[in-house]
C-alpha cells in the first residue's frame, strides 16, 4: 500500500497557483498533482485555465520538466440550469495536461435530471479518456453514498466512478457497510484528509471544515484506520487545506507533512491488516 499514486490536492495549497501547485509537489515527494481548472467558490482566486493560456502551458512545462502527473481536475458541479455540453472545453484542458479522473458535485434536487446530465457527461468525457466521479457531500443533493450509488444505477457508463473524501464520509449519513454498495470498478480514487472528533452540527460548519479547517491524516478523531481497511487499494488525492497552518507553514511545509502523515498512516493500515 505504500507504494500506491499520491496527489496533492488543489484545495491543500491553494494560496499558490497552478503551475506552481505542480513544483510543491515536486519539492514534497508526490506523485500526482489535482489541479481546479473551476473554482469551487466565487472567494476564490480566478486563473485563466481553461484552454491555450500562458498558464496552462506553464503548467505543461512544470509538469514536464518535474515528472509530475495531473491525477484530477475540479471541480464540476451540475445544477438544475446546467448545460453540460459548456464543460467540454474544460476537459479538453485536463485531457491535454493528462489528467483522466474528474471530481464531480451534485447540487440538482431533481434525481432522473441529474442522472441524466451525470450520464451526459460521462459520454462527452469517454473518448478523452476522463471519468466523472460524484463526490457525496451532506450538503448537496448527494448528500451519502447510498444516494451517490443511487446515481450511478441510474447513469450506467463505463466512466463513472465514487470518491470518498473522509470529512465528508464521517459527517454524513454513511456507514463501512455502505461501501460494499458502491460497484468494484466505481473505485478509481479518493481524497484523504481528517477531522476533529466533534462534528459541526449545521451547514455553516461543515462548509468552513470542509474549506477551511481540515487536519493531517491520522491527526484528528476520523476513523481512518477502519476506513482504508475497507476501501480497495488506489490513488490517494491528499486534500488538507488549514487555514491556521498557512498562517505559519509555507505550501511546501504544509504538503511535505500531509505526506508525511499519510504515509505513516498507510503503513499503520498494512500492518493491522
Amino acid at each position: 500500500m505504500a507504494e500506491r499514486p499520491i496527489g496533492l490536492a488543489a484545495l491543500t495549497v491553494l494560496d499558490v497557483s497552478p503551475a506552481n501547485q505542480v513544483i510543491v509537489a515536486a519539492e514534497a515527494g508526490y506523485t500526482h498533482v489535482g489541479l481546479r481548472l473551476i473554482p469551487a467558490t466565487p472567494t476564490e482566486p480566478v486563473y485563466a485555465t481553461v484552454g491555450n493560456t500562458p498558464l496552462i502551458r506553464e503548467v505543461e512545462q512544470r509538469l514536464k520538466e518535474t515528472g509530475i502527473k495531473v491525477l484530477d481536475i475540479e471541480i464540476f458541479r451540475l445544477k438544475p440550469d446546467t448545460r453540460v455540453i459548456n464543460f467540454l472545453p474544460v476537459l479538453e484542458t485536463g485531457a491535454r495536461l493528462g489528467a483522466n479522473q474528474v471530481l464531480l458535485a451534485g447540487n440538482d434536487p431533481e434525481p432522473s435530471r441529474l442522472a441524466d446530465n451525470f450520464a451526459q457527461l460521462c459520454d462527452i468525457a469517454a473518448p478523452l479518456g476522463i471519468a466523472i466521479n460524484i463526490e457525496p457531500m451532506p450538503w448537496t443533493n448527494v448528500p451519502n453514498v447510498k444516494s451517490a450509488v443511487e446515481l450511478l444505477t441510474q447513469s450506467n457508463q463505463n466512466n463513472q466512478g465514487l470518491i470518498i473524501d473522509p470529512l465528508h464520509f464521517d459527517r454524513g449519513a454513511n456507514t463501512l457497510d455502505d461501501l460494499k454498495l458502491v460497484p468494484k470498478d466505481c473505485w478509481r480514487y479518493m481524497q484523504l484528509c481528517d477531522g476533529t472528533k466533534e462534528k459541526p452540527q449545521d451547514t455553516e460548519g461543515l462548509l468552513y471544515q470542509a474549506r477551511n479547517y481540515r487536519l493531517s491524516p491520522g491527526r484528528g478523531g476520523i476513523d481512518l484506520i477502519s476506513l482504508l481497511c475497507a476501501l480497495p487499494e488506489m490513488p490517494i488525492s491528499i486534500e488538507c487545506c488549514n487555514d491556521v497552518l498557512a498562517l505559519h507553514k509555507s505550501p511546501i511545509e504544509r504538503a511535505k507533512m500531509y505526506i508525511e502523515d499519510a504515509r505513516a498512516l498507510i503503513r499503520r493500515v498494512a500492518e493491522s491488516a
